[in-house]
C-alpha cells in the first residue's frame, strides 16, 4: 500500500457537531456533508433539521498545522416538521441533500431540502449594525410618537463579527413524493429536484413555478417496475443530465432535443449474468448515487456492493468494476431481514478523478486508485483513531485463520455505517459521517 499512502489521510477531528456521547438522539444523525466549491467551507445537515457549515482555519507561521482544521462557522434550522393535511402525512424535518452554489460575492449561498421542500440560503458576515432609529429607543423597545421631537439619520457603528443565515427562496408544493436528491446545473441559475417518479427543473429566481422534464409515473400504478434513485447534471453541459434507477440502469438525457425528457439519448446499463442471478439481485442492483466526474467524461455509479465507472462514450458495459464489499454476498439473507440491504451509499472523487471514495459497514470506508488498481481500507473510529495520527489500513478477514489486525466476516457491526461522504475539491482532504459523529481526515502536512 506505499504507493497509495498520499492518498491516506491522516488528521482526525473530533466531531464538534454534536456532542460525543453515545446516548445521542435519531435527530443528531447527520443525514448528509457537502464541501463547497472553494473547499473553505463545510456543511452538514441531520435528521433534526440543522445545517452546520464549518470554516477551515488560515495557515499561520507559528501553525502551518491548523491549516487542515475545520471549526463550526454558523449553525441554523433550516426545515422543521410539517404535517399535510390534505394527505395526513407528516414531512419530517430531515435534510437529504445540500449543495452549495458558487460564490459570486462575499456571501455563501447553499440548498437545502428534506422531503417536500427546497430552500436557498444565504450566509453573510457582518460586522456592523445601525444605530440611531427614529421610532426604537437605544434597548429596541418602540417609542412613543409623543416623545419624539427631532429626525435623525440612522448611522453605521462597528460591531463584534456576526454569522447571519436567512431563507432567501422556498421552493414548496412540487413533489407528491420524497425529494432524494437536488444538483445545481453549470449555468449557475437553475437546478433540479428529484423524487421517485420524476425531475423538476427550477430557476434560483422563481419559487412558484418549475418545469417537470423527467416523468416516469405510468397511467396504472400496477404497472410500475422502477423509480429514480437519484438524479445529476453534467458539470460542463448545462444541457445534460442523468438520472438511475432502482433495476440499475443509468439514463443520459439532452434538454435540447425535447422539453420532456422522458426518451433518453444514452442507456448505461451492465448485462446480467442469469447464473448468478439469486432473489436479491434485483435489491442490490438498485443504484444508490451517481456523480459526474469534474471532468465530465466518465459517470460513477454505486450500487449495493460495487461502484462502477462508466465511460460517456460507451454504454455497453463500465470501464471499471470495483467491488466494496464483496464478502457481503453469502450475507444477503441476514441483510434484507435487518432492512440494511436497503441502505444508500454515497460515492466520491477527488479533486483530479484519479481516487474514488465510498462507505460500507463497521464504520470502514474504501478508496480506490484508478490507475495503479490498489485499494485500501480504512476505519473511521474514535476508539482506533488519535489526533494526528495515521490511518492504517483495515483488512476483512473472509475465510481461514484470521490474522492480527483483521476482522472477520461474523464481526462486522452493521449498525455503524459510512452512508454520507465528500472529498475537498482541490486538496486532499475528505469528511465522512458516521452517525452522529463527523470526520475529518487529510494528507500529512510537511
Amino acid at each position: 500500500m506505499k504507493c497509495f499512502s498520499r492518498y491516506l489521510p491522516y488528521l482526525f477531528r473530533p466531531p464538534t457537531t454534536i456532542p460525543s456521547s453515545t446516548c445521542h438522539t435519531e435527530a443528531d444523525v447527520i443525514s448528509t456533508v457537502e464541501f463547497n466549491p472553494s473547499g473553505e467551507l463545510l456543511a452538514t445537515g441531520d435528521k433534526g433539521g440543522r445545517v452546520v457549515v464549518f470554516q477551515r482555519e488560515q495557515e499561520t507561521k507559528s501553525e502551518p498545522q491548523r491549516r487542515g482544521e475545520y471549526n463550526v462557522y454558523s449553525t441554523f434550522q433550516s426545515h422543521d416538521p410539517e404535517f399535510d393535511y390534505l394527505k395526513s402525512l407528516e414531512v419530517e424535518e430531515k435534510i437529504n441533500k445540500i449543495r452549495w452554489l458558487p460564490q459570486q460575492n462575499a456571501a455563501y449561498f447553499l440548498l437545502s431540502t428534506n422531503d417536500k421542500t427546497v430552500k436557498l440560503w444565504k450566509i453573510r458576515e457582518r460586522d456592523r449594525q445601525p444605530e440611531g432609529y427614529n421610532l426604537k429607543d437605544e434597548d429596541g423597545r418602540i417609542r412613543h410618537p409623543s416623545t419624539i421631537t427631532s429626525l435623525r439619520v440612522p448611522v453605521l457603528q462597528n460591531s463584534d463579527l456576526m454569522v447571519e443565515s436567512t431563507a432567501r427562496r422556498v421552493f414548496s408544493n412540487a413533489h407528491t413524493y420524497h425529494i432524494n436528491s437536488i444538483s445545481v446545473n453549470s449555468d449557475f441559475q437553475t437546478y433540479i429536484s428529484t423524487d421517485d417518479l420524476r425531475v423538476n427543473l427550477w430557476n434560483l429566481e422563481i419559487t412558484d413555478q418549475s418545469f417537470n422534464i423527467v416523468d416516469i409515473k405510468p397511467c396504472n400504478m400496477e404497472d410500475l417496475t422502477e423509480v429514480i434513485t437519484a438524479a445529476e447534471f453534467h458539470p460542463q453541459q448545462c444541457n445534460t443530465l442523468a438520472y438511475s434507477s432502482s433495476r440499475g440502469s443509468v439514463r443520459l438525457c439532452d434538454m435540447r432535443k425535447q422539453a420532456l425528457c422522458d426518451t433518453h439519448c444514452k442507456f448505461f446499463e451492465e448485462p446480467e449474468d442469469p447464473s448468478t442471478r439469486s432473489f436479491f439481485s434485483e435489491i442490490i442492483s438498485s443504484i444508490s448515487d451517481i456523480k459526474f466526474s469534474h471532468s465530465g467524461r466518465f459517470l460513477m455509479t454505486r450500487d449495493y456492493l460495487t461502484v462502477k465507472v462508466w465511460d460517456l462514450n460507451m454504454e455497453t458495459r463500465p470501464v471499471q468494476v470495483y467491488q466494496v464489499h464483496d464478502y457481503l454476498r453469502g450475507k444477503l439473507c441476514s441483510l434484507y431481514e435487518n432492512d440494511c440491504i436497503f441502505d444508500k451509499f454515497e460515492c466520491v472523487w477527488n479533486g483530479s478523478d484519479s481516487v474514488i471514495m465510498t462507505g460500507s459497514y463497521n464504520n470502514f470506508f474504501r478508496m480506490f486508485d484508478r490507475s495503479t488498481k490498489k485499494d485500501v481500507t480504512l476505519e473511521a473510529s474514535r476508539e482506533n483513531s488519535k489526533p494526528r495520527a495515521i490511518l492504517k489500513p483495515r483488512k476483512v478477514c473472509v475465510g481461514g485463520k484470521r490474522r492480527k489486525d483483521e476482522v472477520t466476516v461474523d464481526s462486522l457491526d452493521f449498525s455503524k455505517k459510512i452512508l454520507h461522504s465528500t472529498w475537498h475539491p482541490q486538496e486532499n482532504i475528505i469528511a465522512v459521517a458516521a452517525s452522529n459523529n463527523l470526520y475529518i481526515f487529510q494528507d500529512k502536512v510537511t
